[in-house]
Protein backbone atom coordinates (compact mmCIF):
# COMPACT_ATOMS: atom_id res chain seq x y z
CA UNK A 1 0.00 0.00 0.00
CA UNK A 2 3.49 2.36 0.94
CA UNK A 3 5.01 1.74 -2.29
CA UNK A 4 1.21 2.40 -4.23
CA UNK A 5 0.73 5.85 -2.20
CA UNK A 6 4.39 6.78 -2.90
CA UNK A 7 4.28 5.76 -7.05
CA UNK A 8 0.46 7.73 -7.14
CA UNK A 9 2.78 10.42 -5.10
CA UNK A 10 5.75 10.34 -7.68
CA UNK A 11 3.61 10.52 -10.83
CA UNK A 12 1.75 13.22 -9.14
CA UNK A 13 4.83 15.49 -9.16
CA UNK A 14 5.67 15.06 -12.26
CA UNK A 15 2.33 15.89 -14.11
CA UNK A 16 2.57 18.97 -11.72
CA UNK A 17 6.07 19.79 -13.16
CA UNK A 18 5.11 19.16 -16.50
CA UNK A 19 1.98 21.16 -16.36
CA UNK A 20 4.11 24.13 -15.11
CA UNK A 21 6.72 23.89 -18.27
CA UNK A 22 5.97 24.07 -21.82
CA UNK A 23 8.28 23.56 -24.96
CA UNK A 24 6.97 25.07 -28.67
CA UNK A 25 8.37 23.72 -31.67
CA UNK A 26 8.02 26.69 -34.58
CA UNK A 27 9.31 27.57 -37.66
CA UNK A 28 9.16 29.59 -40.93
CA UNK A 29 9.21 27.85 -44.55
CA UNK A 30 10.03 30.67 -47.54
CA UNK A 31 10.86 30.27 -51.12
CA UNK A 32 10.06 31.36 -54.36
CA UNK A 33 11.36 32.23 -57.69
CA UNK A 34 13.66 35.21 -58.38
CA UNK A 35 14.65 37.34 -61.39
CA UNK A 36 17.94 39.76 -61.17
CA UNK A 37 19.61 41.53 -63.92
CA UNK A 38 22.56 43.47 -64.05
CA UNK A 39 24.70 41.03 -62.71
CA UNK A 40 28.49 41.49 -63.54
CA UNK A 41 30.10 38.01 -65.90
CA UNK A 42 32.77 36.61 -64.49
CA UNK A 43 35.20 39.12 -65.28
CA UNK A 44 33.30 41.62 -64.45
CA UNK A 45 33.53 43.11 -67.86
CA UNK A 46 29.64 43.17 -68.63
CA UNK A 47 26.27 42.34 -66.97
CA UNK A 48 23.86 39.32 -66.95
CA UNK A 49 20.62 38.33 -65.79
CA UNK A 50 19.58 35.12 -63.96
CA UNK A 51 16.17 33.18 -63.40
CA UNK A 52 16.20 30.94 -60.17
CA UNK A 53 14.72 29.51 -57.03
CA UNK A 54 15.49 30.57 -54.15
CA UNK A 55 14.73 30.39 -49.73
CA UNK A 56 14.49 33.33 -48.00
CA UNK A 57 13.76 36.26 -50.06
CA UNK A 58 11.01 37.43 -48.09
CA UNK A 59 12.17 36.14 -44.64
CA UNK A 60 14.68 33.73 -43.98
CA UNK A 61 13.61 29.83 -43.61
CA UNK A 62 14.11 29.13 -40.00
CA UNK A 63 12.79 26.27 -37.37
CA UNK A 64 13.73 26.27 -33.44
CA UNK A 65 12.33 25.08 -30.23
CA UNK A 66 11.54 27.18 -27.11
CA UNK A 67 10.22 26.82 -23.63
CA UNK A 68 9.82 28.16 -20.21
CA UNK A 69 9.74 26.28 -16.41
CA UNK A 70 7.61 28.29 -13.77
CA UNK A 71 10.16 29.31 -10.86
CA UNK A 72 7.11 30.43 -8.89
CA UNK A 73 7.41 34.34 -7.98
CA UNK A 74 6.24 35.23 -11.64
CA UNK A 75 9.74 34.67 -12.42
CA UNK A 76 10.36 31.72 -15.06
CA UNK A 77 13.68 30.09 -16.54
CA UNK A 78 13.66 30.42 -20.58
CA UNK A 79 15.37 29.05 -23.51
CA UNK A 80 15.09 29.53 -26.69
CA UNK A 81 16.99 27.48 -29.79
CA UNK A 82 16.61 28.80 -33.60
CA UNK A 83 18.17 27.83 -36.56
CA UNK A 84 18.04 28.72 -40.32
CA UNK A 85 17.92 26.78 -43.53
CA UNK A 86 17.57 26.91 -47.14
CA UNK A 87 14.00 25.40 -48.35
CA UNK A 88 15.33 24.69 -51.76
CA UNK A 89 18.03 22.20 -50.64
CA UNK A 90 17.69 21.85 -47.23
CA UNK A 91 20.93 23.13 -46.24
CA UNK A 92 22.19 24.77 -42.66
CA UNK A 93 22.12 28.62 -42.92
CA UNK A 94 25.55 28.34 -41.52
CA UNK A 95 27.54 25.18 -42.70
CA UNK A 96 28.24 23.49 -39.13
CA UNK A 97 25.88 25.41 -37.37
CA UNK A 98 22.25 23.98 -36.29
CA UNK A 99 21.62 26.68 -33.98
CA UNK A 100 22.89 29.21 -36.08
CA UNK A 101 20.44 32.22 -34.78
CA UNK A 102 19.35 32.00 -31.28
CA UNK A 103 20.84 29.12 -28.31
CA UNK A 104 19.71 31.07 -25.61
CA UNK A 105 18.75 30.45 -21.66
CA UNK A 106 18.35 32.89 -18.94
CA UNK A 107 15.30 34.17 -16.73
CA UNK A 108 12.30 36.09 -17.33
CA UNK A 109 9.82 38.04 -14.71
CA UNK A 110 7.41 39.71 -15.69
CA UNK A 111 8.26 42.65 -13.30
CA UNK A 112 11.48 42.62 -13.74
CA UNK A 113 12.19 41.91 -17.30
CA UNK A 114 14.56 38.91 -19.12
CA UNK A 115 17.78 37.94 -18.94
CA UNK A 116 19.42 35.93 -21.38
CA UNK A 117 23.08 33.95 -22.02
CA UNK A 118 24.05 32.42 -25.21
CA UNK A 119 24.08 33.67 -29.27
CA UNK A 120 21.33 36.03 -30.21
CA UNK A 121 20.75 37.82 -33.37
CA UNK A 122 22.96 41.39 -32.99
CA UNK A 123 21.37 44.17 -31.35
CA UNK A 124 21.32 45.78 -35.04
CA UNK A 125 18.31 43.64 -35.99
CA UNK A 126 16.23 46.18 -33.92
CA UNK A 127 15.45 47.87 -37.11
CA UNK A 128 13.45 44.88 -38.09
CA UNK A 129 10.33 46.75 -36.84
CA UNK A 130 11.06 50.12 -38.71
CA UNK A 131 11.72 48.61 -42.05
CA UNK A 132 8.72 48.61 -44.66
CA UNK A 133 9.94 45.07 -46.40
CA UNK A 134 10.96 43.68 -42.43
CA UNK A 135 14.65 42.87 -43.61
CA UNK A 136 13.67 41.26 -46.97
CA UNK A 137 16.78 40.37 -49.14
CA UNK A 138 15.99 43.64 -50.80
CA UNK A 139 15.35 46.22 -48.06
CA UNK A 140 17.76 47.91 -45.15
CA UNK A 141 21.08 45.02 -45.16
CA UNK A 142 21.26 45.59 -48.97
CA UNK A 143 22.91 49.07 -48.89
CA UNK A 144 25.39 48.51 -45.79
CA UNK A 145 26.39 44.72 -47.13
CA UNK A 146 24.81 43.23 -44.17
CA UNK A 147 26.02 45.31 -41.23
CA UNK A 148 22.10 45.34 -40.12
CA UNK A 149 21.58 41.51 -39.82
CA UNK A 150 24.41 39.73 -38.25
CA UNK A 151 24.34 37.40 -35.38
CA UNK A 152 26.46 37.42 -32.21
CA UNK A 153 28.07 34.93 -29.76
CA UNK A 154 29.09 34.91 -26.02
CA UNK A 155 26.06 37.45 -25.69
CA UNK A 156 24.43 38.85 -22.02
CA UNK A 157 21.43 40.99 -22.63
CA UNK A 158 18.79 42.41 -21.47
CA UNK A 159 15.26 43.26 -22.57
CA UNK A 160 13.06 45.58 -19.70
CA UNK A 161 9.34 45.18 -19.38
CA UNK A 162 7.72 48.22 -20.39
CA UNK A 163 7.19 51.35 -18.36
CA UNK A 164 5.04 54.19 -19.32
CA UNK A 165 5.34 53.54 -22.91
CA UNK A 166 8.89 52.93 -23.06
CA UNK A 167 11.46 49.69 -22.77
CA UNK A 168 15.33 49.32 -22.64
CA UNK A 169 16.83 46.68 -24.53
CA UNK A 170 20.82 46.11 -23.83
CA UNK A 171 23.57 43.51 -25.30
CA UNK A 172 26.97 42.99 -24.30
CA UNK A 173 29.38 39.76 -26.28
CA UNK A 174 32.50 38.91 -25.13
CA UNK A 175 35.09 38.67 -27.62
CA UNK A 176 36.83 35.22 -24.96
CA UNK A 177 40.08 36.57 -26.09
CA UNK A 178 42.93 37.35 -23.41
CA UNK A 179 42.12 40.83 -25.20
CA UNK A 180 39.30 42.35 -24.08
CA UNK A 181 38.57 43.40 -27.06
CA UNK A 182 39.71 41.33 -29.95
CA UNK A 183 43.44 39.99 -30.56
CA UNK A 184 43.14 37.31 -33.53
CA UNK A 185 42.46 34.57 -31.39
CA UNK A 186 39.12 34.42 -31.46
CA UNK A 187 36.62 34.41 -34.53
CA UNK A 188 34.34 37.24 -32.58
CA UNK A 189 35.65 40.72 -31.43
CA UNK A 190 33.78 42.45 -28.84
CA UNK A 191 30.68 43.77 -29.38
CA UNK A 192 27.11 45.26 -28.02
CA UNK A 193 24.67 48.14 -28.00
CA UNK A 194 21.90 49.59 -26.30
CA UNK A 195 18.45 50.11 -27.46
CA UNK A 196 15.45 52.11 -26.28
CA UNK A 197 12.13 52.33 -27.57
CA UNK A 198 8.65 54.43 -26.87
CA UNK A 199 5.55 53.45 -27.77
CA UNK A 200 1.88 54.78 -28.08
CA UNK A 201 -1.10 54.10 -30.57
CA UNK A 202 -0.29 56.43 -32.77
CA UNK A 203 3.67 56.54 -33.30
CA UNK A 204 6.67 54.28 -32.30
CA UNK A 205 10.37 55.84 -31.53
CA UNK A 206 13.73 53.75 -31.33
CA UNK A 207 16.98 54.89 -30.66
CA UNK A 208 19.71 52.54 -31.00
CA UNK A 209 24.05 52.57 -30.77
CA UNK A 210 25.87 49.38 -31.01
CA UNK A 211 29.26 48.76 -32.25
CA UNK A 212 31.06 45.74 -33.66
CA UNK A 213 34.82 45.25 -33.10
CA UNK A 214 37.33 43.63 -35.48
CA UNK A 215 38.57 39.89 -33.95
CA UNK A 216 41.58 40.50 -35.16
CA UNK A 217 42.40 43.83 -33.26
CA UNK A 218 39.80 44.81 -31.73
CA UNK A 219 39.64 48.03 -33.88
CA UNK A 220 36.18 49.70 -35.04
CA UNK A 221 37.46 48.95 -39.04
CA UNK A 222 38.57 46.36 -41.27
CA UNK A 223 39.64 46.20 -45.01
CA UNK A 224 35.71 46.96 -46.31
CA UNK A 225 35.72 50.12 -43.86
CA UNK A 226 32.55 50.47 -41.97
CA UNK A 227 30.92 47.75 -43.38
CA UNK A 228 31.78 44.96 -40.92
CA UNK A 229 33.37 46.60 -37.60
CA UNK A 230 32.06 49.97 -37.12
CA UNK A 231 29.85 52.20 -34.74
CA UNK A 232 26.34 52.47 -35.53
CA UNK A 233 23.53 55.08 -34.40
CA UNK A 234 19.92 54.37 -35.42
CA UNK A 235 17.22 56.44 -35.44
CA UNK A 236 13.86 55.19 -36.39
CA UNK A 237 10.20 56.02 -36.03
CA UNK A 238 6.73 54.12 -36.87
CA UNK A 239 3.49 56.12 -37.70
CA UNK A 240 -0.22 54.26 -37.26
CA UNK A 241 -2.98 55.45 -39.24
CA UNK A 242 -5.64 53.67 -39.74
CA UNK A 243 -5.33 51.36 -42.59
CA UNK A 244 -1.84 53.05 -43.19
CA UNK A 245 1.84 52.60 -41.44
CA UNK A 246 4.54 55.03 -42.60
CA UNK A 247 8.19 53.99 -41.65
CA UNK A 248 11.50 55.78 -41.55
CA UNK A 249 15.25 55.25 -40.20
CA UNK A 250 18.22 57.61 -40.06
CA UNK A 251 21.93 55.38 -39.70
CA UNK A 252 25.65 57.18 -39.35
CA UNK A 253 27.93 54.07 -39.37
CA UNK A 254 31.25 55.37 -38.59
CA UNK A 255 35.02 53.96 -38.01
CA UNK A 256 37.81 55.08 -35.78
CA UNK A 257 41.81 54.54 -36.62
CA UNK A 258 41.36 53.54 -39.80
CA UNK A 259 44.49 53.09 -41.08
CA UNK A 260 44.26 52.19 -45.12
CA UNK A 261 43.81 55.68 -46.68
CA UNK A 262 40.76 55.87 -49.29
CA UNK A 263 40.67 51.93 -49.71
CA UNK A 264 37.17 51.67 -48.83
CA UNK A 265 34.53 54.27 -46.91
CA UNK A 266 34.81 54.70 -43.29
CA UNK A 267 31.81 56.64 -43.10
CA UNK A 268 28.14 55.61 -44.43
CA UNK A 269 25.05 58.04 -44.19
CA UNK A 270 22.04 55.25 -44.85
CA UNK A 271 18.12 56.34 -44.62
CA UNK A 272 14.74 54.93 -46.02
CA UNK A 273 11.54 55.43 -45.80
CA UNK A 274 8.10 53.70 -46.53
CA UNK A 275 4.75 52.85 -46.24
CA UNK A 276 2.32 49.95 -45.86
CA UNK A 277 -1.38 49.65 -46.74
CA UNK A 278 -3.54 46.96 -45.08
CA UNK A 279 -5.97 46.95 -48.10
CA UNK A 280 -7.58 44.31 -46.62
CA UNK A 281 -7.16 41.74 -43.52
CA UNK A 282 -5.65 40.15 -45.76
CA UNK A 283 -4.04 41.80 -48.59
CA UNK A 284 -1.64 44.70 -48.10
CA UNK A 285 0.68 46.93 -50.47
CA UNK A 286 3.85 48.46 -49.39
CA UNK A 287 6.11 51.05 -51.40
CA UNK A 288 9.71 52.33 -50.40
CA UNK A 289 12.64 53.91 -50.90
CA UNK A 290 16.52 53.17 -49.17
CA UNK A 291 19.65 55.38 -49.99
CA UNK A 292 23.42 55.05 -48.69
CA UNK A 293 25.93 57.56 -49.02
CA UNK A 294 29.52 56.47 -48.84
CA UNK A 295 32.40 58.26 -48.15
CA UNK A 296 36.28 58.38 -49.61
CA UNK A 297 34.85 58.41 -53.50
CA UNK A 298 32.52 55.59 -52.98
CA UNK A 299 29.47 57.20 -53.81
CA UNK A 300 25.75 56.40 -53.19
CA UNK A 301 23.08 54.38 -54.28
CA UNK A 302 19.11 54.19 -54.08
CA UNK A 303 16.94 51.33 -54.40
CA UNK A 304 12.90 52.26 -55.31
CA UNK A 305 11.16 49.36 -54.37
CA UNK A 306 7.74 48.22 -54.28
CA UNK A 307 5.49 44.89 -53.20
CA UNK A 308 2.89 43.03 -51.58
CA UNK A 309 1.53 40.23 -49.58
CA UNK A 310 -1.51 38.38 -49.79
CA UNK A 311 -3.12 35.83 -46.60
CA UNK A 312 -4.37 32.82 -47.76
CA UNK A 313 -4.51 31.91 -44.53
CA UNK A 314 -3.28 33.00 -40.96
CA UNK A 315 -0.12 31.19 -41.42
CA UNK A 316 0.12 31.15 -44.75
CA UNK A 317 1.09 34.39 -47.68
CA UNK A 318 1.75 34.61 -51.38
CA UNK A 319 4.73 37.72 -51.24
CA UNK A 320 5.93 39.93 -54.16
CA UNK A 321 8.55 42.32 -54.63
CA UNK A 322 9.90 44.22 -57.70
CA UNK A 323 13.32 46.92 -56.64
CA UNK A 324 15.97 48.66 -58.80
CA UNK A 325 18.97 50.10 -57.36
CA UNK A 326 20.65 53.27 -58.86
CA UNK A 327 24.50 53.82 -58.55
CA UNK A 328 26.45 56.62 -58.92
CA UNK A 329 28.90 56.74 -61.04
CA UNK A 330 31.74 55.05 -58.67
CA UNK A 331 29.34 53.13 -56.65
CA UNK A 332 28.57 49.21 -57.47
CA UNK A 333 25.64 48.30 -54.53
CA UNK A 334 23.81 45.61 -55.55
CA UNK A 335 19.88 44.41 -54.31
CA UNK A 336 21.31 41.84 -52.04
CA UNK A 337 23.61 42.34 -49.31
CA UNK A 338 27.06 41.73 -51.39
CA UNK A 339 30.40 41.82 -49.81
CA UNK A 340 32.30 44.98 -50.48
CA UNK A 341 34.90 44.73 -53.46
CA UNK A 342 34.14 44.43 -57.33
CA UNK A 343 31.65 41.50 -58.39
CA UNK A 344 32.47 38.11 -60.78
CA UNK A 345 35.20 36.59 -59.25
CA UNK A 346 37.37 39.14 -58.74
CA UNK A 347 36.37 40.17 -55.31
CA UNK A 348 39.37 39.20 -53.02
CA UNK A 349 36.43 39.77 -49.47
CA UNK A 350 34.10 36.89 -50.51
CA UNK A 351 35.14 33.21 -48.98
CA UNK A 352 36.17 31.28 -50.68
CA UNK A 353 38.27 33.69 -52.43
CA UNK A 354 37.84 34.41 -56.20
CA UNK A 355 34.50 33.42 -56.03
CA UNK A 356 31.30 34.56 -57.70
CA UNK A 357 30.30 37.98 -56.50
CA UNK A 358 26.56 40.35 -57.21
CA UNK A 359 28.27 43.57 -57.12
CA UNK A 360 27.34 45.25 -60.63
CA UNK A 361 29.62 47.07 -62.57
CA UNK A 362 30.21 51.05 -60.62
CA UNK A 363 27.60 53.11 -61.78
CA UNK A 364 25.24 50.23 -63.10
CA UNK A 365 21.85 49.53 -62.05
CA UNK A 366 20.42 46.30 -60.98
CA UNK A 367 16.90 44.84 -61.63
CA UNK A 368 15.25 42.30 -59.75
CA UNK A 369 11.73 40.86 -58.90
CA UNK A 370 10.41 37.82 -57.04
CA UNK A 371 7.37 36.03 -56.04
CA UNK A 372 7.11 33.44 -53.13
CA UNK A 373 5.11 31.42 -50.77
CA UNK A 374 5.71 32.05 -46.63
CA UNK A 375 4.40 29.52 -44.26
CA UNK A 376 4.67 29.39 -40.77
CA UNK A 377 4.18 27.07 -38.12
Amino acid sequence: MKKALLAAALMSAGVIAHAQSSVTLYGRLDAGIEYISGLPNNSYTGSVSRWRAESGDWGTSLWGLKGAEDLGGGTKAVFQLEGAFNTMNGNLGSAGSIWNRWATVGFSNVNYGTFLLGRELFISNGVWDFDPFGQSNWSSASLVRGRNWPQSSNNISYQSPKWAGFDVYGQYALSNATNWNGNGTTSQGREGGLQITYTNPLFQVRGIYDEIRNPKNGLLNGGDGAFSFSREYTAAANVFLGPFKIQGAYQAIRTSGFTAGASAPTSLDHEWGGITWQATPAAAAIAAVYHVNANNGFGNATIYTIGGTYNLSKRTLLDLQIATVRNSKSANFGLDANTFGVGGTGNPNVSPAGSYDENPLPGHSQSGAYVGIQHVF
